[in-house]
């Protein structure tokens, strides 16, 4: 029976993903869930459940004990106000466990549109039962009844916990914004942010910007609000990092992104941070840039580019 999970291997890392907010840890999950169900495969009964939601079970169960005690993972939007210091000493904070990105092109998911960043942050405020129940019942479509089942609790309950979850993520910002990155709008908007980007052409990118843009940048807690804080940050990165960048396109989250490689002494482009957009009526409304080599890696990009 093993060879029936296998199938099911991306979707479950998506949804473990959405439960956790780190692709490490849903890696990890989902190999415990496989473990446990190919333990248990006597067990299995296929006229109560398929093997699917079988393993949505599972893999929910071990969602609940990884995340009992656990920190709820964040971005720094979601720890404090904006800051207005353009200089301030960008000291990453190693102690908090930060939302990671969720990179695409590694995994075969359906439902892209509700791996976005603002969404998958918003779940990350529920308790956890709360979290599960509304991305089986919303995302994944199960019933009522299935998701009691895998729950071991009452359809009663089950709805309870969707209304209240629905209730509790419903003002979240960003929810509303909903773009493709092969939108042919949404593409052009990030080519041209790639051009000033690499032309280190300040005025142009700011040109590209929402009023109320936000840059935030985890593992660094600090992050900025508006266009105009915005630019005069992005002209201290090319003050400090110099002005020959490249930009690489591909996408995160089911959301336009670009890999963003700084000129190196020595010669070539290193890579420095992942970019991950949000674009509204043909501007950038939010990027979160992410800098952790860690994260960096999930990605397969190669660390090096030459000048070409």
């Amino acid at each position: 029976m093993s060879t029936e999970f296998e199938p099911f291997r991306g979707e479950l890392i998506a949804y473990c993903y959405r439960m956790l907010g780190s692709v490490h840890e849903a890696e990890d999950v989902v190999q415990e869930t496989m473990l446990r169900a190919w333990r248990a495969r006597d067990r299995y009964e296929s006229t109560r459940a398929s093997v699917r939601t079988w393993l949505y079970r599972i893999a929910t169960n071990v969602c609940l004990t990884a995340l009992d005690g656990a920190k709820r993972r964040a971005l720094p939007t979601g720890l404090g106000p904006a800051s207005d210091d353009i200089d301030a000493k960008l000291l990453p904070a190693l102690d908090i466990p930060w939302l990671q990105p969720y990179p695409d092109s590694r995994f075969e998911t359906a439902a892209r549109e509700d791996l976005r960043l603002a969404l998958v942050a918003a779940v990350q405020l529920l308790p956890a039962r709360q979290r599960a129940v509304l991305i089986l019942r919303e995302v994944l479509e199960f019933s009522a009844a299935e998701v009691a089942e895998q729950l071991d609790t009452t359809v009663a309950a089950v709805n309870s916990a969707l209304q209240r979850a629905r209730a509790a993520v419903a003002d979240a910002p960003g929810l509303e914004v909903v773009t493709e990155p092969d939108d042919p709008e949404v593409a052009a908007v990030i080519q041209r942010y790639a051009r000033a980007f690499e032309a280190a052409d300040v005025a142009a990118l700011v040109r590209l910007l929402t009023a109320d843009a936000v840059m935030e940048m985890p593992p660094v807690p600090l992050w900025y609000r508006g266009s105009r804080d915005y630019g005069r940050f992005l002209q201290r990165v090319f003050r400090i990092r110099g002005t020959d960048w490249r930009m690489r396109p591909l996408t995160a989250n089911g959301q336009p992104a670009l890999a963003a490689y700084m000129p190196a002494p020595e010669g070539g482009h290193r890579l420095h941070t992942l970019q991950v957009f949000t674009v509204a009526a043909g501007r950038i409304a939010h990027n979160v840039v992410f800098a952790d080599p860690g994260v960096l890696s999930m990605f397969g990009l190669p660390e090096r580019i030459d000048s070409a």
